[in-house]
């Protein structure tokens, strides 16, 4: 309660971190010993400063600047219903947290994987590797994104305030599985 965003890195590490080794061992089937640590740092790497650092930031400070969000999640499920511009702020939201995810989170995320996968030194060999990768899965991941996040951030942005972060990483830990899975090797 003291610090919440140094809590909310130490939770978006562990989790990003532990889908990924989920991913490998119980999904991938990949024995422990064979397990791929320089994804495993990847991983860990991008949950403490996307989903740590740069998600608390934004969900928080930013969302709370743009909009009410104190009278629409402290109301009771059938009074969220009748308010109208309650529901207009939650589709608002629900947009804008769609659009950094496809414009940010993407595009950071496969910069991350060249940066650790790349075997090179140069941010600029990451950033140009990483948005082509952004750019060649950018349908299916973007399919995937909305079908996963729109209706999450329904029930995420209508919870209290106190809860967003932890249904968000609830969420996460799911999405990053399957992240892992299907974009997280070589």
């Amino acid at each position: 309660k003291t610090y919440p965003n140094v809590n909310n890195i130490g939770i978006a590490t562990i989790k990003t971190a532990s889908a990924d080794l989920l991913a490998q061992v119980a999904i991938a089937h990949t024995p422990v010993s064979e397990i791929d640590w320089q994804r495993a740092l990847l991983f860990c790497a991008f949950g403490a400063m996307y989903s740590g650092v740069f998600q608390y930031w934004y969900m928080v400070n930013v969302f709370k600047k743009l909009f009410d969000v104190d009278k629409f999640t402290t109301q009771p499920w059938g009074d969220k219903l009748k308010d109208t511009e309650g529901l207009k702020s939650l589709a608002a939201q629900t947009a804008v947290d769609l659009t950094v995810l496809t414009l940010v989170y993407l595009p950071t995320f496969y910069v991350f994987k060249a940066g650790v996968f790349s075997g090179s030194a140069d941010p600029s060999v990451w950033l140009s590797t990483g948005l082509n990768n952004y750019s060649t899965n950018f349908s299916k991941d973007e399919f995937d994104l909305i079908r996963v996040w729109a209706p999450a951030d329904l029930v995420i942005f209508s919870v209290p305030l106190y809860l967003r972060l932890p249904v968000r990483h609830i969420v996460s830990f799911v999405w990053t599985a399957y992240l892992s899975f299907s974009r997280g090797g070589h």
